[in-house]
């Protein structure tokens, strides 16, 4: 019991030091300039003071030691003034080099008085304004690159069948609509982009039965098997359990997600493969949310590596995205725009959700959990 009372007095002591500290402050010279600067003037009254009365002792006449106190009193001065005014320096030219363009430039800290809080914070601005620079250039060249490719071969389509290289014939049609297809989708994902960064997407949650509600998911992704794309030998498996199971979300959204997720595990599946929807009561449901909802898509694909599991939700990563290309030993990945499964961790975090890669024996298992009206954003 004394040893706890020891502790607590000890926190107390030093709570109390703490605060004495921080208000002593003002009077630190080394963590205020107002400190500074009145030390400054106190320092030059001192030096005044002892050379007109080393001046009295001596005899020296007075214009003198009036030179000499000037002096010492500009040379003070430059002194401190130099010091506390090169942060200022450091930070105009940085923000010069900013304004051309340049968000390398950073200040030197290490001072504990206002120019050292001011200097860590225009570091910090410089970093957010680097890192949102870096973004944009990123953003431009993945978006130009992803338009690039089928407007390129929608081009080439459209003019082997103007110059009469190719016939209209439906296969042709059918390559100009993928390609079209294509474009649609980046299209649709850049926009839910831009509602995600405006945040101006509102949530407009229901209850709703989960079986119908999946089933009619699986259904829109069955009947768009084959269009650009997607694959016709991939097998679609729905398993809800209990089948009365019920959810509290935004059906949109999670249309969105869950049609995402199915349409990446579909072109990452192998041939004849299988792709499974599983639902189940969220762990939430044990904390008296009887709504919450825990959903698996899983596939048997090559999987993503451990390493990558933390990237694939950022956006223009093409790990695993939402696009595919036919190579010659089956489906690969590439040529996506990464944004799929952005937009999905968007939408199941505007419900208060999480959604991760979970670990699966075989190929690839992603788990997304939705807290129902518990975690509602309000």
């Amino acid at each position: 019991m004394s040893r706890w009372k020891r502790s607590a007095a000890a926190r107390l002591g030093s709570h109390w030091w703490d605060r004495l500290w921080e208000g002593l402050r003002p009077l630190d010279p080394y963590r205020s300039v107002k400190a500074a600067l009145g030390a400054l003037v106190i320092v030059s009254v001192v030096i005044t003071t002892l050379l007109a009365l080393f001046a009295v002792q001596s005899a020296t006449e007075l214009r003198v030691i009036t030179i000499i106190s000037i002096v010492a009193s500009l040379l003070i001065t430059q002194f401190v003034a130099q010091s506390v005014t090169a942060p200022l320096d450091e930070m105009t030219d940085a923000a010069k080099a900013m304004a051309d363009g340049d968000y390398s430039r950073r200040v030197r800290g290490g001072r504990r008085d206002e120019f050292g809080e001011l200097a860590e914070n225009f570091n910090r601005m410089a970093a957010d304004l680097e890192a949102v620079d870096q973004h944009r250039k990123e953003l431009v060249a993945n978006v130009s690159h992803e338009l690039r490719t089928p407007i390129a071969a929608l081009r080439a389509v459209l003019e082997n069948v103007v110059d009469g290289v190719s016939e209209a014939d439906p296969e042709t049609m059918r390559t100009a609509l993928s390609q079209t297809e294509r474009l649609g989708r980046l299209v649709a994902h850049l926009l839910d982009l831009s509602r995600l960064d405006s945040g101006v997407v509102p949530l407009h949650s229901r209850r709703f039965e989960v079986w119908p509600y999946l089933a009619g998911v699986l259904k829109e992704a069955n009947m768009s098997k084959g269009s650009g794309h997607s694959r016709k030998d991939v097998h679609l498996h729905l398993d809800v359990s209990p089948p009365e199971l019920t959810a509290y979300a935004d059906p949109e959204r999670l249309h969105q997600v869950v049609a995402n997720l199915i349409d990446n595990a579909v072109k990452h599946s192998p041939q004849h493969g299988r792709v499974t929807v599983r639902a189940r009561p969220g762990e939430a449901a044990a904390g008296g949310s009887a709504d919450s909802l825990e959903v698996e898509v899983l596939d048997e694909g090559p999987g993503i590596p451990e390493a990558e599991r933390q990237r694939v939700f950022d956006r223009f990563n093409g790990t695993h995205s939402t696009e595919s290309t036919r190579g010659a030993q089956g489906i690969s990945p590439g040529g996506g725009t990464g944004l799929g499964l952005a937009i999905a961790r968007w939408a199941v975090e505007l419900h208060g959700g999480s959604i991760r890669v979970a670990e699966s024996p075989r190929g690839c298992r992603i788990q997304l959990t939705l807290p129902g009206t518990t975690g509602q954003p309000g």
